[in-house]
């Protein structure tokens, strides 16, 4: 596939709009979260991985609260403003920050509530803008919208780290936080100009009593959205804790400092980068990549822990980020492109507990496991936790989806996985872009 069709929702304007901003915000978030991080573990505390932890956990605790509810109003509301708001909220708290470590009066538990209250918003931010991106494309190009969101995502995550373990050792943390309010402009200015008539929006929801029960149904009847949750979900608990295993490492294991901390987290993203953009030439992923994916990361990440000196420490940090986002973005898209609209803002907050809400039940354990055997043994435990659940769901897909495999070594070597016995994701796209095709026509008439 060309270089073009990589790139493909880049032609429409109103995402082009998106992705400006969006990459610009995305890169002061970064910056914000490496600053977060050192601030708390160099400066707060005597270099405690339980604090970080603590942090992380509280910043993302409310999704298991909040996001179900954040679903339902992305399903009722007008996404546009909602995630106006939402931003702007987040600068706010950005700037609150950046002031009060300033001023040189911050205090770890100050740190905590911010972290909090941003989570707060952040849980309604998730649902919102994970379905927005579907009105900013038509539905044939949604996976490839999706694939450019993990890009600009990643992207920002090559160039934030970095740039903020520079900014620390210049100007400090509190100007980071700055920094990072000041970013949230760009979405909001790109949010404000929108070409309306462009867009392409999906059904509102009425008002009506059990709509969270109505998006839990809806996923209890779907096996594949099930495993795909229960993969990320493990991984994500034990494995995704880069802002605890980076930082400990770095500083602990090879007495490093912030700019050495900023690079790993960039040193990482050129693996995600990397795996966004195969994903944005991806039509259709499935099941069988999320398990896949899970697997690899769960090779890669031990291999990662086994690193003896910095260089190739930061070195193994690539393919683990590959397989990391190839796993997230292959889970996104897959349940996009195969839930009803209608309950998409549900289904993606189910799946954003899940994924986020992992965090706040992971990050104390492993920050725990960090600080007392070593951040070898953190990043070891997420390797271990990924190849069980990657090769137990593997086997649960086979045996439950009379799955079939087909390989050949001869001539043009290849593997081949079929589901007889469920309809396949290919059909259930083709009925979902046929009801958008219907309702674009029907509202345009």
């Amino acid at each position: 596939m060309s270089s073009s069709s990589t790139f493909s929702s880049l032609k429409f304007f109103n995402y082009r709009l998106w992705f400006a901003g969006a990459l610009v915000a995305n890169i002061g978030t970064w910056m914000q979260r490496i600053a977060q991080d050192w601030l708390v573990l160099t400066v707060l505390s005597d270099d405690s991985g339980v604090a970080v932890g603590v942090t992380t956990a509280l910043q993302f605790a409310p999704t298991l609260f909040l996001s179900a509810w954040a679903g339902v109003l992305a399903d009722r509301v007008n996404r546009r403003k909602l995630l106006m708001a939402t931003q702007a909220s987040q600068a706010v708290l950005a700037l609150g920050l950046g002031g009060l470590v300033l001023s040189g009066h911050a205090q770890l538990w100050q740190v905590y509530v911010f972290a909090a209250l941003l989570g707060c918003v952040s849980a309604v931010d998730g649902p919102v803008r994970q379905t927005f991106v579907a009105e900013l494309v038509p539905a044939t190009k949604l996976s490839n919208a999706v694939g450019l969101n993990s890009a600009s995502f990643n992207a920002a995550r090559l160039v934030g780290p970095g740039l903020a373990g520079l900014l620390i050792a210049w100007i400090g943390t509190g100007w980071v936080f700055m920094i990072n309010g000041v970013t949230f402009a760009a979405t909001i200015f790109a949010l404000t100009q929108m070409r309306l008539s462009e867009l392409h929006p999906l059904p509102i929801a009425d008002r009506a009593k059990g709509q969270i029960r109505e998006g839990i149904a809806y996923v209890r009847n779907r096996t594949d959205i099930i495993v795909i949750m229960v993969v990320v979900g493990v991984v994500s608990t034990f494995g995704l804790n880069f802002q605890i295993t980076s930082a400990m490492m770095a500083r602990t294991e090879f007495g490093r400092g912030a700019g050495e901390y900023g690079v790993l987290g960039s040193v990482l993203a050129i693996g995600s980068l990397t795996g966004a953009l195969m994903a944005a030439r991806r039509d259709r992923p499935r099941v069988r990549l999320v398990i896949g994916a899970a697997f690899g990361f769960g090779v890669a990440s031990g291999v990662m822990a086994l690193m003896p000196t910095y260089p190739s420490y930061a070195v193994a940090c690539i393919p683990v980020g590959f397989a990391s986002l190839t796993m997230m973005t292959a889970a996104n898209t897959t349940i996009q492109m195969s839930t009803d609209p209608a309950v998409r803002g549900r289904v993606m907050s189910l799946y954003m507990i899940v994924f986020l809400g992992a965090t706040p039940v992971g990050s104390p354990i492993i920050g725990w496991v960090a600080e007392e055997f070593g951040p070898r043994w953190a990043i070891g435990i997420g390797s271990i936790a990924a190849l069980i659940v990657a090769t137990g769901a593997a086997i649960w897909v086979k045996r439950h989806w009379q799955l079939e495999v087909h390989y050949s070594v001869r001539t043009r070597p290849h593997l081949d996985v079929r589901y007889p016995s469920l309809p396949t994701q290919r059909q259930e796209v083709a009925a979902e872009l046929r009801a958008r095709e219907i309702e674009q026509s029907t509202s345009s008439a």
